[in-house]
């Protein structure tokens, strides 16, 4: 259960600057332990030293962005102006250099490397891209791929993302600070569908030309079990064909379309991208992570956008669009996957 606001606040976010401070202090410490522990584990043996390396980074960057934010808050009048727009942007930066150097450190540590497939768009295609919102819809894969998204649309493309998270997530106190004073939504894990579908259609009402809503429509991240609780769910729904197209899709979920469908009718003028990726689709939890981060970490991504104009507006159109851009994504990752192995 998550603990109130206050003392998450008042607890947890300084507890997290004290134990950066006790790690360096003991880093030495830390990293024999990181080594020893890596003698026990599977190659790469140095595996164990990186992740506590990782860890050691991630604290450090994870205070600076915390007393940061304690600066901006005392600077905003004690909280009182954080809703206006320059007070929003000081945030934003704050987000981006702080994803920018745990990027970074993952790029030199996990010898991570990310190599995007982008539509080649024309000068009128690239006038429009600045002046219109977009709706990111993306495969649900592992911890980092939202990471790793928000860091792309912040850095590379230059947008503010609005997200729809898990509430546990409030347990990270700069997750918690930070994004809780933007335009996101954190959801109870207990919440029924329509409250999820109520905060995506608030977050797409009032977006503008630099913002981007950002959709997991899987809803979680594969596994066989959820795969055929998925499938016997649209049955028992009475939807045996899309039930069917939900069965030949070897890597995905079905997408769960009223998330999506709610954000693209309240802001109709949104451009809808597609994002696919893959290459670290089995480190789920912090478990795979420890027992199988391979020496070099890779990652494919490819997406395609679809302007305005040529969206369905249709329900059903909309749905069947919907799987139809998944079995896509579905089948460029089978082919990835055949590329790699």
């Amino acid at each position: 259960m998550l603990p109130p606001r206050i003392v998450r606040r008042l607890i947890f976010a300084p507890l997290v600057i004290v134990l950066t401070v006790a790690v360096i202090l003991t880093l030495p410490v830390w990293l024999v332990f990181g080594f020893i522990v890596g003698l026990r584990l599977p190659p790469p043996r140095r595996r164990g030293l990186r992740l506590v390396v990782f860890a050691v980074v991630w604290l450090a960057l994870e205070s600076a962005a915390l007393i940061a934010s304690l600066e901006l808050w005392v600077a905003s009048g004690f909280g009182g102006r954080l809703s206006e727009a320059s007070h929003q942007e000081r945030h934003y930066a704050l987000i981006r250099w702080l994803l920018t150097n745990v990027y970074g450190a993952a790029v030199a540590i996990f010898r991570l490397s990310v190599t995007i497939d982008e539509p080649a768009l024309t000068g009128e295609e690239v006038a429009r891209r600045l002046t219109r919102p977009i709706i990111v819809l993306s495969r649900h894969a592992g911890p980092g791929d939202s990471f790793l998204l928000v860091y792309h649309l912040l850095a590379r493309y230059q947008r503010r993302p609005r997200i729809v998270m898990k509430a546990a997530l409030q347990f990270d106190p700069s997750v918690d600070v930070m994004i809780n004073r933007l335009p996101n939504a954190f959801v109870p894990k207990k919440i029924a569908e329509s409250g999820i579908v109520a905060e995506i259609s608030r977050l797409a009402s009032d977006m503008d030309a630099d913002d981007a809503l950002v959709i997991f429509p899987e809803g979680g991240n594969f596994t066989p079990a959820r795969r055929f609780r998925a499938i016997r769910r649209l049955r028992e729904r009475g939807l045996p064909a899309e039930a069917a197209r939900a069965e030949r899709l070897d890597h995905l979920l079905p997408p769960r379309p009223n998330g999506a469908i709610a954000a693209m009718t309240a802001c109709p003028e949104a451009d809808v991208i597609f994002v696919a990726h893959t290459g670290l689709d089995d480190l789920i939890t912090l478990g795979d992570v420890w027992q199988h981060l391979p020496e070099e970490a890779r990652i494919t991504a490819k997406w395609w956008r679809w302007a305005a104009e040529d969206v369905p507006r249709e329900r059903e159109a909309q749905i069947s669009w919907l799987f139809d851009q998944w079995t896509a994504i579905d089948k460029w990752i089978s082919a990835q996957k055949e590329k790699d192995s």
